[in-house]
């Protein structure tokens, strides 16, 4: 399928646009938590790097975005931010605060939860990015193909902070057993691809949500086992399926941040 036309004609429009919206506002969501740590992290030289796999993880919501303004789903500015927070269908993980305090006063931040947060996630996003290099709507195969070759290094250096620090004894572990423990309680809703999951497989828009978990799942396997780290893999969404627009209040107060420049003046240029 090479254009709108295609995916109308062969009646995958809806399972698409579900797909590319969760593409997107997972990217966008994540990406802002991550900019909020710009002068907060350990080093200086995290600082920069950090900064620049989060300004990278916006682009990729861009080219999401604007797949979806080619499919007409609106333009890609609006979608990004002229959207309620109840029509976002990222994961309630990537929306959670990074911890307590705001960045602009007494931020006390949880480095532990950013590091397992953006692995995990960083995981997932890989094995699904690698399964869209193939997939049937051919502008989206071209885009995972640009995005796959940023997050190759952007999971490289999430998993050697993970690895470095959970294998350290003493108070440093002890924190990273118990961030994994948090993130693991909504990492099912970062893995579920949604009430459309079906749809899209048969459209061989992405390989089937099973096949992939268990990926994910291999993946952690073997980084927990290569740092002797025995752990309870079982992901879960205990506070319930952003796919299914349910969400917190953390949501709300990003989206009311991030757009506050957009609402002055919608319709202008940047």
């Amino acid at each position: 399928m090479k254009t709108l036309e295609d995916v109308k004609a062969n009646g995958h429009e809806e399972a698409l646009r579900e797909l590319l919206f969760q593409l997107a506002d997972d990217d966008f969501i994540v990406a802002y938590r991550g900019s909020e740590w710009l002068g907060l992290a350990p080093h200086i030289e995290e600082d920069v790097a950090f900064s620049s796999i989060s300004q990278d993880t916006m682009g990729h919501a861009t080219m999401y975005y604007q797949l979806l303004e080619d499919l007409d789903a609106g333009i890609a500015n609006d979608l990004a931010h002229g959207r309620m927070p109840e029509e976002r269908r990222n994961a309630i993980l990537l929306e959670e605060v990074n911890g307590p305090g705001h960045y602009l006063e007494e931020p006390r931040y949880d480095w532990a939860f950013a590091v397992v947060r953006h692995y995990f996630y960083t995981q997932a996003k890989k094995i699904r990015t690698d399964s869209l290099q193939q997939s049937s709507y051919e502008p989206l195969s071209h885009v995972a193909i640009k995005v796959n070759t940023e997050l190759y290094y952007h999971l490289m250096h999430w998993k050697t902070w993970f690895k470095q620090l959970i294998t350290i004894p003493g108070e440093a572990q002890e924190r990273m057993l118990e961030a994994v423990s948090k993130v693991l309680e909504d990492m099912d809703g970062v893995l579920t691809l949604g009430p459309q999951a079906e749809q899209m497989a048969q459209a061989g828009l992405i390989e089937g949500e099973a096949l992939l978990r268990k990926r994910w799942m291999n993946e952690i396997e073997s980084m927990m086992d290569s740092c002797n780290i025995q752990v309870n893999l079982e992901p879960q969404m205990k506070r319930g399926d952003g796919r299914a627009l349910t969400h917190t209040e953390d949501l709300n107060t990003a989206i009311e941040t991030l757009s506050a420049v957009y609402r002055q003046d919608p319709a202008a240029i940047w």
